[in-house]
């Protein structure tokens, strides 16, 4: 199978959304949100559907959003009521923004093993005022295409503990929970900071 085509997430923006807004993101925000300070500025990298975005501003966070899908970053925009910025987060000019944090959830799930360093390293140093990340990624061994045609990489947790240690980051919270979806996927999840 080949790996899924960039506009999937355009094409398929109304699915996604609904497939993926009703879910609670608490079990994973809630580590999270212990380590900010109230009122932080958050930038959610990925933002999809922007269930996180609105869970966040509920708990009076200043969140925006970065999503790559027009599609998906107009209903992320229109759902959860918080700016959203139309950009590929792997060319973004990250540091024309001042953010308290960054949230990355399930945002780096398609970046291939050999480039994740690259990718991170260049959120994590462009973002210069950032301190405090969230990150979650698939945890197994090699990769997973899915039916729609998406290709997932799966990670072990010292491999990506490896990357975070190349890229200035250090682990404050860890947590491994299963797919809300009922997939039965694990996931490992990482509040991080610099």
């Amino acid at each position: 199978m080949m790996p899924f085509s960039q506009d999937y997430y355009d094409v398929n923006a109304r699915s996604y959304h609904e497939s993926t807004y009703g879910l609670s993101p608490s079990v994973f925000l809630e580590p999270f949100i212990r380590s900010l300070a109230p009122g932080a500025s958050i930038l959610d990298i990925g933002c999809g559907s922007g269930r996180d975005m609105r869970w966040m501003k509920e708990r009076g966070f200043s969140v925006t959003g970065l999503e790559r899908s027009r599609r998906l970053a107009n209903l992320a925009k229109n759902t959860s009521g918080c700016t959203v910025l139309e950009a590929d987060f792997e060319t973004f000019d990250f540091s024309a923004g001042d953010w308290d944090a960054a949230m990355m959830v399930g945002a780096l799930v398609h970046i291939p093993h050999a480039r994740l360093f690259a990718v991170l390293d260049r959120i994590i140093s462009g973002c210069c005022t950032m301190r405090t990340a969230l990150i979650t990624l698939k945890e197994g061994t090699g990769l997973v295409d899915a039916a729609d045609g998406r290709r997932f990489y799966l990670w072990q947790d010292r491999d990506i503990r490896d990357i975070f240690a190349q890229t200035g980051l250090t682990v404050s919270s860890f947590f491994r929970n299963f797919s809300a979806t009922g997939s039965g996927e694990s996931w490992l999840g990482y509040v991080t900071v610099k």
